[in-house]
């Protein structure tokens, strides 16, 4: 046995070994057009898709679109446009709907067999009749119809001829199962609701477990993979396949561990609350765990397939640590992201004994990490803004930026000291005034350029910096679990300080900036140009910051 391989992947060679052809193998995304696709979807594409790559098989998109009262073309268009972003192409792209004609055939078919009916009681009197995991359901009054009452009824229930939550056509299952999902699972429901697709042409609509596995078989898929919260399912799943077509080549359902995030709430229904009641700004505020709302805070392909291949395949579910994910996206922009000096909280320096008039342009590395993204040069001027936590007038030896008396080094540039500075009417510092020494700038060969000093600041030249918006984003739930209270609802633990804005000043090499650019701010962390931005404001929202916590406790 392969070490390296996942579970599933072994049960494709154990598959392949027994008979089974390459040819046959074929692997599908399933997604729901009800809401954004999130980082628990990531590992969803991420184990279908790749599974598509590593054996060379198609891989099918199909929308599971039988709800047409939450299901909209915007949700599809997202979810394509994510899917792509992130580096995958499907085979064909399908959706349930497809095969509404199909499903109602083979649902009177079922009928006609004596293995479903329709049931006119109240969903209320039949979720009482489940009975318990540990005690029988009863059988429903409507069980014994006869096969033509039936076959009426559901003609007529498709024919619009019926309230909603009069009928529902049943499977007969089991009702002593200890599989409570075998209990004469619900396979239609009456519905008059406007489908995004089909229009009003239907106002019956299939149920999951009845859509999701005749579309697997129609489509030939060999392998359909679920996370673990469907593995009550295939029981059902491979019931309505033998009662379909028998003993023949079916779909092989099997079930992974689900992505689960702390810090994190991932149910699309939550993720709706916080988008209707305005706690974010939508489906892709920067702080929301969804594919567009990572995106837009600067997360890219490779780092969310990173953190995917990082976590794993799993048959037991865990919490995974966020740092994880921060790990991975601050790997992936330390390699690409261009180097700039942005001042956030900024404190004027003046320094005394450099020319008036003068400016020099002095040059910097793009990427030190990338010996093909080439330099620049950065505008150095008399006065310059560095932040204000770089300068203590007193400070003990640890503090090794600029303190009264002492050097540190602007990066790229000089050396600095501290003289004296200047305060407001209420003893607030506005102004530092410094001298530099003319023979210490970096790369310029001399002895001086070459003196060690403890502290490296960067900063901005004050007459050529350009203005910027940031916005600086935190974790959007204060608690680690924000959805494990049961005597608390998640919305009580957001956090109120999880999006701060301010001005900031950056070099002026920024001009070309255009959306979905990431930049690391030197000292401070990376940052990616916001939609928002227009010509004269560019807005940049924080990434991640440069401390790695992760690999910190992790080691």
């Amino acid at each position: 046995m392969n070490p390296s391989k996942n579970f599933i992947e072994h049960i494709i060679d154990e598959d392949l070994q027994q008979g089974l052809s390459q040819e046959s193998l074929r692997f599908r995304f399933p997604p729901e057009p009800n809401g954004f696709l999130h980082i628990g979807h990531v590992k969803a594409i991420c184990v279908n898709f790749g599974l598509g790559q590593k054996y060379n098989a198609p891989v099918n998109l199909r929308f599971d679109d039988t709800n047409p009262a939450a299901e909209e073309q915007l949700y599809v268009d997202a979810i394509k446009n994510d899917i792509q972003w992130l580096g995958f192409t499907w085979d064909n792209e399908c959706y349930a709907s497809d095969y509404f004609q199909t499903l109602y055939d083979w649902a009177v078919d079922l009928i006609k067999a004596g293995k479903a009916y329709v049931d006119s009681q109240s969903s209320e009197d039949i979720a009482s009749q489940k009975g318990t995991p540990t005690q029988a359901g009863e059988n429903s009054p409507y069980r014994t119809r006869s096969i033509d009452e039936n076959l009426q009824l559901f003609t007529e229930m498709k024919e619009g001829k019926h309230k909603e939550g009069s009928h529902v056509l049943r499977y007969k299952g089991d009702m002593v199962s200890p599989n409570m999902l075998l209990r004469d699972p619900v396979m239609y429901r009456i519905l008059f609701q406007t489908h995004h697709r089909t229009g009003d042409k239907w106002c019956i609509y299939p149920m999951y477990d009845w859509t999701h596995g005749q579309s697997d078989y129609i489509e030939k898929i060999s392998h359909s993979l679920c996370s673990l919260e469907f593995k009550p399912h295939r029981d059902l799943y491979e019931a309505f396949l033998n009662d379909v077509y028998g003993s023949g080549l079916a779909p092989k359902q099997r079930e992974f561990a689900r992505l689960n995030l702390n810090y994190t709430v991932t149910s699309k229904r939550k993720l709706m609350q916080l988008v209707q009641n305005n706690d974010v700004s939508g489906w892709d505020d920067p702080r929301m765990p969804t594919i567009s709302g990572l995106r837009r805070r600067g997360y890219t392909p490779e780092s969310l397939k990173n953190f995917i291949q990082a976590v794993g395949v799993a048959k037991r579910e865990n919490l995974i640590d966020v740092s994880l994910l921060e790990f991975c996206v601050r790997e992936d922009l330390n390699k690409a992201a261009l180097r700039m000096m942005a001042v956030l909280n900024p404190l004027r320096v003046v320094i005394t004994n450099y020319p008036e008039d003068k400016t020099e342009l002095l040059k910097a590395e793009n990427n030190p990490e990338d010996p093909t993204a080439g330099s620049r040069e950065v505008p150095f001027s008399k006065t310059i803004l560095i932040e204000q936590e770089d300068f203590r007038e007193e400070a003990n030896r640890k503090f090794f930026r600029l303190k009264l008396g002492k050097e540190v080094r602007l990066k790229n540039a000089y050396i600095i000291k501290a003289e004296s500075v200047e305060k407001d009417e209420n003893g607030k510092i506005i102004t530092v005034f410094c001298t530099y020494d003319p023979l210490s700038k970096s790369g310029s060969g001399t002895e001086e350029s070459q003196r060690k000093v403890k502290g490296t600041l960067h900063w901005v030249s004050q007459n050529h910096a350009q203005q910027i918006q940031v916005r600086n984003y935190d974790r959007l739930f204060s608690d680690p679990n924000p959805d494990g209270h049961k005597d608390k609802p998640f919305t009580s633990f957001l956090n109120t300080n999880s999006l701060n804005e301010q001005q900031a000043f950056i070099e002026p090499n920024i001009d070309d900036a255009v959306a979905g650019k990431s930049y690391q701010f030197q000292r401070q962390g990376y940052y990616v140009v916001d939609p928002d931005s227009t010509p004269d404001q560019i807005v940049f929202n924080k990434t991640v910051g440069l401390r790695d916590n992760w690999s910190k406790n992790n080691n």
